[in-house]
């Protein structure tokens, strides 16, 4: 699980901006909301809200970043990290960005730290939490020399030679982490603390990503269980009562097989496609309904889009219940009713016991019923005088501003927490 997330002249954000999992002292909604592991109450949900163009995605692509620079490291030492730092000023393109997390793993807590240009990581560091804060290994690089130097800390052991050649294998523009899946070392630490990455932090869901094809691609490997997702529709209202894949195989034509050859490993297995091979396998999946006691058989792509949403929905719901995943998503409420945005939410929260989501939303309406939401679980982002990001959390106002008594939509829609657009007049006047 995620304890605290920070980042730092990354996109729109200048200065270091945090968002923090760790519950405060209110007791509210204990049970749905707080996971207690090892002393440590954590939260499920962050919620973040802000106008267009706040920085509330770029809290995600952050993550999303970090996850990549861990587990898809570049091959090249002339590779560029693909990021922008803060533009809206003269000195932070030529400067460092630094993203920072805590997280739980196995019990144990880890910092991880990693200081970067487009160009190198020029500084890295893993923490770990057993008894005491130790240092798991720091990690500098020659910038002259593009060369990398990894420094172990007091209470690690490993043999000199593994050493030499984790270091040989970490690029100057490649995390320790990322270089140490190039390697057959066997080292713990640092195989859970990627684990984490790979196994627990999915990638980031965004508002065009195709959940459609990723779930029924996880079912028919047996990833999802079929019958979780059934269920979860049948909850939501959908009568639907099976889910029917059926593998159809295509031959390629000379272009797209071509197109393909180029393609990252990711893409390619979308389509079950090895290499060398010219024909390719695509799932198609089939909804079941039950009307009147009949069942008819639906192809998937005469469903409506607000039904392949949340299709993609309940196979996320079904992992997020099933394994202790955090899930980042943009946009949560995209395609949703209301209704089943708050009953995803609700779902999530009274079933997963040691999943966390992080999103960005729109969707006001739950601040206004706090029956639903604990002030430390909502967010904001708001641009200040420099045009860079802030994020705060709606805990952070004292009890003159928000009250036990506060209606917080209405205060938010008022201006009064901020992170709301202020646009001008209706008229425009268009000079010909």
């Amino acid at each position: 699980m995620i304890v605290n997330f920070s980042i730092q002249n990354f996109g729109s954000i200048k200065n270091k901006q945090s968002v923090s999992f760790e519950a405060d002292e209110t007791t509210h909604l204990e049970e749905a909301y707080v996971v207690n592991t090892g002393g440590t109450r954590l939260l499920k949900l962050a919620l973040i809200y802000g106008p267009n163009a706040s920085g509330k995605t770029t809290v995600l692509k952050a993550l999303d970043f970090l996850r990549e620079l861990v587990l898809q490291p570049v091959e090249k030492k002339t590779d560029e990290l693909e990021f922008e730092p803060f533009l809206f000023d003269s000195d932070t393109p030529g400067q460092h960005s630094t993203l920072s997390i805590e997280f739980l793993q196995q019990g144990i807590k880890y910092l991880y730290e990693v200081e970067f240009s487009k160009r190198a990581i020029v500084r890295e560091e893993l923490w770990f939490f057993n008894s005491t804060k130790e240092n798991l290994y720091r990690r500098t690089t020659n910038m002259e020399n593009q060369f990398t130097e990894i420094t172990f800390g007091e209470r690690i052991t490993i043999e000199k030679v593994f050493e030499k050649v984790l270091e040989a294998n970490t690029l100057w523009n490649n995390t320790v982490l990322g270089g140490y899946l190039k390697t057959n070392i066997d080292f713990k630490e640092l195989k859970q603390a990627i684990d984490w990455f790979k196994f627990h932090l999915k990638p980031m869901v965004k508002t065009d990503t195709n959940l459609e094809r990723y779930v029924t691609a996880g079912i028919n490997s047996g990833e999802i269980d079929k019958e979780d997702v059934i269920e979860i529709l049948k909850k939501a209202d959908f009568q639907i009562s099976d889910i029917v894949i059926q593998e159809k195989e295509s031959e390629l034509d000379d272009a797209l097989f071509d197109l393909l050859l180029n393609r990252s490993e990711e893409a390619r297995s979308e389509f079950k496609l090895p290499r060398g091979r010219r024909s390719f396998t695509t799932l198609r999946p089939e909804l079941e309904h039950t009307v009147n006691d009949h069942r008819f058989s639906l192809p998937f792509e005469l469903e409506s889009h607000g039904t392949k949403r949340f299709y993609g929905f309940a196979g996320l719901l079904a992992q997020l219940i099933r394994q202790p995943v955090i899930l980042p998503v943009d946009e949560l409420e995209a395609s949703l009713h209301p209704e089943l945005y708050i009953h995803f939410l609700l779902s999530f929260l009274l079933n997963a016991e040691r999943s966390q989501v992080i999103a960005t939303t729109h969707h006001r309406e739950i601040l206004s019923n706090k029956d639903i939401f604990r002030n430390d679980a909502i967010w904001f982002t708001d641009k200040d005088r420099e045009a860079a990001t802030e994020i705060y959390s709606l805990a952070d106002f004292d009890s003159t501003v928000v009250k036990d008594s506060t209606n917080v939509l209405n205060a938010y829609k008022s201006g009064k927490l901020g992170a709301t657009p202020t646009p001008g007049d209706h008229y425009i006047d268009l000079n010909e």
